[in-house]
């Protein structure tokens, strides 16, 4: 039954990412990209689903109080079992208009931190929504082949995934990993650092979907040539007063807020650095450092990143989907890379 299931399938690879969730399906590439957001209204205690991916984010910090918007993936990993499932299954049948018979193959990549139990409750939510197997690969692994990196050759790689909730740094060697870590630092630490250096600074508290706005359009790792750089207008509510406001933010502010979490993402870099192995270390030498992952297009990190190492930086063609095309290729070419994903834990 379950082959016969498998003949009208269509397999499919998914980065369950904090921010966004892709969908890869075998043999027609991405042909989805949403944000990994759910809103759900309560009823007699009950959760009913209104919206998810792109209506449902428009209602983040916007809800009235019988409507929730949440996003179930914290740190790149299930916070809310039941929403994320919730949130698997309408991805699924989005991309599955053609029949509830069929039970796709699904791979999904995971944080190279998460604990078994995390990966055990990814694994039950992706069966749960409907899938025949469940395989999981390593967030790094799928990052470097998604940024067409030669992983299975016998020389050090660098890949630093920055992502929405996590920043995974490892070094790759023979389609394996020789070090890795994972850091609770990426894009939503970002707007967080953007929110509190207004608040102190400013007195003004602005939203997570305003602070995501300021980091996409004129957020920038380190200080601007001229101290100041482009500016942008920007509303929120005045704390001092309590009434709405409107102020004018520059480059130069944004760089100051987010100092933090940038050094953070160079401290990293560093430490695997200095726990690579000396041969492969002269090998990311000749190489250098890939970036992935949406955090990738933050202004001027990879020169901000090469001052502190020394090393030459570059970003991939298409960070943002690196994860999703590596997950995808581990699927098209799954006999040689059997090895890096995981069916059974």
């Amino acid at each position: 039954m379950l082959s016969l299931a498998g003949l009208f399938s269509s397999d499919m690879a998914i980065d369950l990412g904090t921010a966004n969730t892709l969908v890869y399906v075998k043999g027609r590439g991405i042909i989805l990209n949403e944000p990994s957001v759910v809103a759900y209204h309560v009823k007699d205690g009950r959760k009913q689903v209104l919206a998810v991916g792109e209506d449902a984010k428009l209602m983040l910090g916007r809800t009235p109080g019988s409507i929730e918007a949440i996003r179930p993936m914290r740190e790149g990993v299930i916070a809310d079992f039941d929403t994320a499932e919730e949130m698997i299954k309408h991805f699924i049948r989005k991309v599955h208009k053609r029949t509830t018979f069929s039970k796709p193959k699904i791979i999904v990549c995971v944080p190279h931190g998460a604990t078994p139990v995390e990966k055990r409750a990814i694994r039950q939510s992706v069966l749960s929504a409907g899938a025949r197997r469940a395989g999981l690969i390593a967030e790094p692994i799928a990052a470097a082949i998604g940024a067409g990196m030669p992983i299975t050759d016998p020389t050090g790689s660098m890949v630093v995934d920055i992502g929405g909730g996590t920043t995974e740094v490892a070094v790759l060697s023979l389609g394996d990993i020789v070090y890795a870590r994972s850091i609770r630092v990426g894009g939503d630490r970002m707007d967080e650092a953007i929110i509190s250096y207004l608040r102190r600074q400013q007195n003004l508290l602005i939203g997570e979907s305003t602070a995501e706005r300021i980091k996409t359009s004129i957020g920038t790792a380190r200080m601007p040539d001229d101290g100041r750089g482009a500016s942008m207008q920007i509303r929120g509510r005045d704390l001092l007063n309590g009434v709405p406001k409107e102020i004018e933010i520059n480059q130069a502010q944004v760089a100051e807020a987010l100092a933090e979490p940038v050094q953070q993402i160079c401290e990293a870099v560093m430490t695997a650095l200095e726990a690579t192995p000396p041969d492969l270390a002269a090998d990311i030498v000749d190489r250098g450092v890939m970036l992935t992952g949406g955090g990738a297009l933050l202004g001027d990190l990879d020169l901000a990143l090469r001052e502190q190492t020394g090393l030459a930086i570059s970003v991939a063609d298409e960070p943002l989907n690196c994860v999703a095309l590596g997950t995808g290729k581990a699927l098209e070419y799954e006999k040689q890379l059997r090895h890096v994903i995981d069916y059974e834990s």
